[in-house]
Formats: structure tokens, C-alpha cells, sequence
């Protein structure tokens, strides 16, 4: 296996972050090594595999433990909502009955940057699929994350205990929106997801 490093920055370097490293693997495997099967990054959370799985990228991430904590007014205030549960892992988990829930949410960003967590992730059971989620980073100077692999180290763990199994279809509602091909496995996650080219350049220096 080809081993390499990554680090995803927004305003400071992050732990994991399921973009940058889907993005780094797809740019590999499509213009540098297209003959290998999988890639070892060394990121701030360990070494991160990513396979390739037909044309899906597999990922395969540390799980989050999650600790339940209360329901406060202040989450509820941030988020316009009130959450059935909440968890906290690296970020704050809330979780709601009813997909149209997640949809419609408008959260304040000045009142998310007061609450415990480096994002907020929210998640309901899904439609079509087993869950639905969506991820806001006002202390990454990101309004909302459109998927969230990272996020969903902490979605997958709770759905896949929840409902008692260990694949999970996951959606996540942003603007532009994402399915995610989930497996718990021990302390791991195993993301699946599609990449696509968006732009090539050439730098001459």
C-alpha cells in the first residue's frame, strides 16, 4: 500500500476531515497510482485506509465515543429546536424524531459558537434511507458542512447501536446533499462515497 500525509485546514489544522482525504485519494488514484487498491494517510487521528470498492472510495475512520449529556436551553435556542437526545463526542450530537425536523432547521451561528463541541451534527431517522443529518462548523467559519465524514464517526455509531445493525445508508440533507454507504466495525467506521473531477489546471512556476 501507498502511504502518504494529509492535513485539512479551515482557519487551523483539524483532526479528520472525510473531504480532504476522499478528495487526496480520488486525485491519487485517478492521475498517480491508478494500479493501487488502497492508500494509507498519516492525518492527526492515525493512519486512515482508503480502498477503492467498484466505483465507491471506502474509508475507514476512528468511531467518536459518545457520552450522553442534558438537553440544555441552550442548545435549544441554537438550534430553534428541541432535541429528543444529545451526545458529545468531539462534536455535539443531537438527535430528533422526524426527518422534516433536520431539513427545516435554521440554527443561529452566534448562539452554536457558545455550546460545547467543534461542530454540531443533528441527525432523525431517514425516509429512504436509515438516517438523515446535517453538520454546521460556525467555529470552523463554516455556515454548514455539505457531508461531514468526520460527522458521521459520530451518526454511525449511534444509528448503528439504535437500530441494531451494522450497515448504515446514510443521508446527509444539505443544499447540495450526499449519500454515505456506512459500516460500524469495533471502534472503526467504514465510510463509502462517490468522488467527482471538478476542475484541472496546470501551474507553470
Amino acid at each position: 500500500m501507498k502511504q502518504y500525509i494529509v492535513d485539512a485546514f479551515t482557519d487551523e489544522v483539524i483532526d479528520l476531515c472525510g473531504h480532504a482525504t476522499l478528495a487526496c485519494a480520488y486525485v491519487l488514484f485517478r492521475f498517480y497510482i491508478p494500479d493501487a487498491d488502497k492508500i494509507v494517510f498519516s492525518t492527526l487521528s492515525g493512519d486512515l485506509i482508503v480502498s477503492r470498492n467498484g466505483d465507491l472510495l471506502e474509508m475507514v475512520f476512528p468511531a467518536y465515543r459518545l457520552k450522553k449529556v442534558p438537553v440544555t436551553q441552550d442548545m435549544i435556542d441554537a438550534i430553534g429546536a428541541v432535541p429528543t437526545e444529545a451526545y458529545m463526542g468531539r462534536d455535539l450530537l443531537c438527535v430528533f424524531d422526524h426527518a422534516d425536523t433536520i431539513r427545516n432547521l435554521t440554527p443561529d451561528m452566534d448562539k452554536l459558537l457558545k455550546l460545547d463541541g467543534l461542530l454540531l451534527q443533528v441527525t432523525a431517522p431517514g425516509e429512504t434511507t436509515d438516517s438523515i443529518s446535517r453538520s454546521f462548523a460556525p467555529k470552523l467559519n463554516v455556515t454548514e458542512d455539505p457531508v461531514c465524514g468526520s460527522g458521521h464517526c459520530h451518526i454511525v455509531p449511534y444509528w448503528a447501536e439504535r437500530l441494531g445493525k451494522e450497515n448504515i445508508v446514510a443521508y446527509q440533507a444539505s443544499r447540495r446533499g450526499g449519500i454515505l454507504y456506512c459500516r460500524m466495525s469495533g471502534d472503526k467506521v467504514f465510510l463509502a462515497g462517490k468522488a467527482a473531477l471538478f476542475s484541472e489546471c496546470e501551474l507553470y512556476i
